[in-house]
């Protein structure tokens, strides 16, 4: 008789594919805690961030603040503007993208390819522009009748997780300590904290920020890290909820871009350049607890997008960015 093989079901649309990714445990060092990863990048577009995408619309047509073949505007540095620009192709929306020059190119190009109208603001050559993208973001919804998700904001940017919690808990049930996950419009990290806590309240939840970054306090400044942190001058969104968050971390360019390049040479793992800050904080984190702790991080992206920056040594070297000291304590932080 032959043995019968799983099958996955047939699906009819790309969106259809969203949720499901993969839990990876991480080789940590000996009496460290167990340290899994999340990794959304499975997800269309290779990130977290369609989650978020599609339950905002979903809840702006359920409240018919969105008609068909409405448009669509939001600020972003990527990867929400991803997952909105392959909802509005799947949906027949016209979706318009307000970025600067933090965004990385493949980014961008993602988004043209599914159809987004991209309008640039900042200087070329400059950083995080949040306020001027979502000043213009603003004027396009006004000027165009268009919706603008606001996705510091919206509600539905947390709700979006409510699932990526579900699946945590049918995957490991109550055998969560620690959530880790970097913050910056707070949607990801406290919408899932949050969805988890109804049902698991002792789980401690961290969130990691770049430094620079002003969610946690302190004085801005200029930082690489994409995706992640608010920086001066820019609102905080409403989604960051400090009362969920146990412990706000800060850490560098440096140690989130070489934990990144680290896991991809050593591990076999490409993670986007944020998500290497969140991992070594949980990895740092990992040998403080007992062996029998789990933490799960949220690994939100991949590092495919990030080949010509956090990956390419020409660009690492040029801007400071490389640091063998980083290397050293992973090397006591993991396993070979």
């Amino acid at each position: 008789m032959t043995a019968l093989t799983f099958q996955p079901p047939i699906l009819t649309r790309v969106s259809d594919l969203i949720g499901g990714t993969p839990l990876l445990a991480l080789p940590v060092a000996p009496d460290s805690g167990r340290v899994l990863l999340k990794l959304e990048q499975f997800n269309p577009t290779a990130t977290a961030k369609i989650r978020m995408a599609r339950q905002m619309i979903d809840e702006a047509e359920a409240q018919g603040r969105l008609k068909p073949g409405g448009c669509i505007v939001e600020s972003t540095s990527g990867n929400t503007g991803l997952g909105l620009a392959l909802i509005a192709a799947e949906r027949g929306y016209r979706f318009t993208a307000v970025v600067d020059a933090h965004a990385s190119m493949d980014k961008l190009r993602g988004m043209q390819a599914y159809g987004a109208e991209l309008v640039r603001v900042g200087e070329p050559d400059g950083g995080l522009a949040t306020a001027d993208r979502d000043a213009a973001a603003a004027r396009i919804a006004t000027e165009r009748g268009a919706y603008w998700t606001q996705q510091h904001n919206n509600p539905g940017n947390a709700n979006g997780y409510n699932a990526l919690a579900d699946e945590l808990r049918h995957s490991l049930g109550s055998s969560i300590d620690y959530l880790f996950g970097a913050i910056g419009t707070g949607g990801s990290l406290c919408g899932t904290g949050r969805a988890l806590r109804a049902h698991l309240p002792a789980v401690k939840i961290v969130g990691v920020e770049p430094e620079g970054s002003v969610i946690f306090g302190g004085e801005g400044s200029p930082y690489y890290q994409s995706g992640t942190g608010t920086p001066a001058g820019a609102e905080i969104g409403a989604l960051i909820d400090y009362d969920l968050i146990d412990t706000g971390l800060k850490v560098s360019d440096s140690t989130a871009f070489e934990t990144a390049r680290y896991l991809a040479r050593r591990h076999a793992l490409l993670v986007g350049g944020s998500a290497g800050g969140v991992i070594y904080e949980a990895l740092r984190h990992a040998r403080s607890v007992p062996p029998d702790t789990t933490t799960v991080v949220l690994v939100c992206d991949g590092g495919e997008k990030y080949l010509d920056t956090v990956f390419n040594d020409a660009w690492m070297n040029a801007r400071g960015l490389t640091n063998p000291k980083i290397i050293e304590e992973l090397n006591l932080f993991m396993r070979p």
